[in-house]
């Protein structure tokens, strides 16, 4: 039989050993891998708001700075910043013809790319929402600007400034939505494209225009390619940090950042088939049209024609 006084024995104070008796793995600071984090949910003083999202990716996190969680996540954003200017640039004449829309949406193309920047540098709530919700206020802008008239619903009666509000309202709704459960945007955001794609299927029957089948191949391409790393890094992520290459999120952002100014270019096109009958538009490629890889862009051509 045990004393009684070990029996009922409750320590009033943590027992701890001197550091050299404890082991190593539990005085080294994790700094990587999946699930473990390094900070709690805005809970350290130093980096308020870090770690605050239920999102993450399958690259390791602070594996080379304290301050960017993702590292490859985060600087694999920076072709947004440089297509951004660029599309702006080079789709000036056209905006001066049609419409200045396309700067609204040049611009929130680099809003995504900083605000992802900001959302996989600290993985916080905060940069997970400014990075979900530029990408749905552009999605909205496209819409409004070059959706074909035939694709309204019967009840606009082809009005574009109606369709418009429409969207606009679906958005505002839609923003506030994706505040109950922020876990599903990115999904709900990626089923969008099955409508996109159903309309430039149709499109692509009805064309004969080889630039305009040309543009449709290339960026359908691209989205599959970038849509797979996305899912893979998603679903796949044990393999791919088995194999030790845990990068398919920010090749998701390469491929992405490519393929928009492919989709704005097939866009343009589409639009000026319906809206711009007297113009004649020219596919050319910066900086140079011979070379192998280039931005699309429009040029427009003056047309005698009167349709």
């Amino acid at each position: 039989m045990l004393p009684r006084d070990l029996l009922g024995f409750r320590p009033t104070a943590e027992l701890r050993l001197p550091a050299c008796f404890v082991p190593e793995a539990q005085t080294r600071p994790l700094t990587s891998g999946k699930p473990d984090k390094v900070l709690d949910s805005g809970e350290d003083a130093q980096h308020p708001g870090y770690q605050s999202s239920e999102v993450d990716w399958c690259e390791s996190n602070f594996q080379y700075s304290e301050l960017v969680a993702e590292f490859y996540n985060t600087i694999s954003n920076v072709p947004f910043l440089v297509f951004g200017p660029l599309m702006v640039f080079l789709m000036h004449p056209y905006a001066q013809k049609r419409s200045q829309g396309v700067y609204i949406v040049s611009t929130l193309f680099m809003g995504i790319g900083v605000f992802s920047m900001y959302f996989h540098m600290t993985l916080s709530f905060l940069g997970q929402l400014l990075d979900e919700l530029a990408i749905l206020w552009l999605l909205a802008f496209s819409y409004s600007i070059w959706m074909p008239r035939c694709y309204f619903p019967a009840f606009l009666k082809g009005n574009r400034s109606h369709f418009a509000c429409l969207v606009i309202t679906t958005t505002v709704i839609s923003t506030f939505l994706s505040f109950l459960r922020p876990t599903v945007n990115a999904y709900a955001l990626n089923s969008i494209a099955v409508h996109i794609l159903y309309i430039v299927q149709r499109e692509y029957k009805r064309t004969s225009n080889k630039d305009l089948r040309h543009l449709i191949e290339v960026s359908v391409v691209l989205w599959a390619l970038a849509l797979t790393s996305w899912v893979s890094d998603r679903v796949l992520c044990n393999f791919w940090q088995w194999i030790r290459f845990s990068y398919l999120h920010s090749i998701w952002h390469v491929l992405i950042s490519i393929t928009f100014p492919y989709g704005l270019a097939t866009m343009v096109l589409v639009d000026a088939h319906y809206e711009m009958p007297g113009q004649t538009f020219k596919l050319r490629y910066w900086p140079q049209d011979t070379w192998p890889i280039g931005m699309p862009y429009i040029e427009i051509r003056a047309d005698d024609k009167n349709c």
